[in-house]
């Protein structure tokens, strides 16, 4: 079912939250709910829900399109997450009215089956595929050759331009200067970041790997990766179109 912007759909894995090492939620049932256009959020009937855990508050927020959410603290044995759950008795999406949801960073741990989950609710509608490579590709910034290879492994991710993942021994690293950015993704785990600098022109986290990465992109790790939102890239002599993205 869909309004505004917000779509829902019957999740078919089973999800559990814990907090204080206590299951607070595990559900068969779970819906998937696009309360932003990126990634969605895990909604779980409130008989899957130990409700008795959940305290209400006097804290509540608008939202055009799903209504007003009651938020609730939730206590475990060991510790509280305040204002972690939510619902929406009155929204005008009469699915969502029975159902609970929980903020992700409150959580101690998601599980989707038996696999811990991270960062968010992994869409079933995206896909990563990784594979090996023997275009040439060529990266320049600031009009210097940054990285030149002949074995790129290439990222297909579905909403996002093809990434370019590198061998550093192909990449300028003298050029990259390690910062203290990281950012974290569920379908390829922990990236760390390098900047650029040309000529005395630094260009910010422009460039980023996953050393351990999540087991489904193992192919990557070690491997380092330009934003082709930034960077010249070419492929087989040919420069390729900067896309604009969310990281533009």
């Amino acid at each position: 079912m869909n309004r505004g912007r917000v779509r829902v759909e019957d999740g078919q894995k089973r999800v559990r939250v814990y907090l204080g090492g206590e299951v607070v939620a595990d559900s068969t049932n779970v819906k998937l709910v696009w309360e932003k256009p990126y990634y969605p959020v895990y909604y779980f009937p409130e008989a899957d829900v130990r409700v008795e855990l959940l305290i209400p508050t006097d804290h509540a927020e608008r939202s055009p399109s799903r209504g007003t959410a009651e938020y609730f603290d939730v206590k475990s044995a060991r510790r509280v997450a305040e204002k972690a759950a939510y619902r929406h008795p009155d929204s005008p999406l009469e699915g969502l009215r029975s159902l609970v949801a929980f903020e992700w960073d409150a959580m101690d741990g998601w599980f989707e089956e038996d696999e811990e989950v991270f960062v968010h609710a992994r869409d079933p509608h995206t896909r990563v595929d990784i594979l090996a490579s023997s275009r040439r590709v060529q990266v320049m910034v600031g009009g210097v050759e940054v990285a030149d290879s002949h074995h790129p492994v290439l990222l297909f991710e579905t909403g996002l331009p093809v990434r370019y993942y590198l061998s550093k021994t192909d990449v300028r690293m003298d050029l990259l200067a390690p910062t203290d950015t990281h950012t974290r993704c569920p379908y390829k785990g922990t990236a760390e970041y390098w900047s650029v600098a040309i000529d005395g022109e630094v260009y910010e986290d422009l460039v980023w790997s996953y050393r351990t990465p999540v087991h489904e992109s193992a192919k990557i790790a070690g491997l380092v990766s330009f934003y082709n939102e930034k960077a010249d890239i070419y492929v087989d002599g040919v420069l390729q179109p900067r896309p604009a993205t969310k990281f533009s």
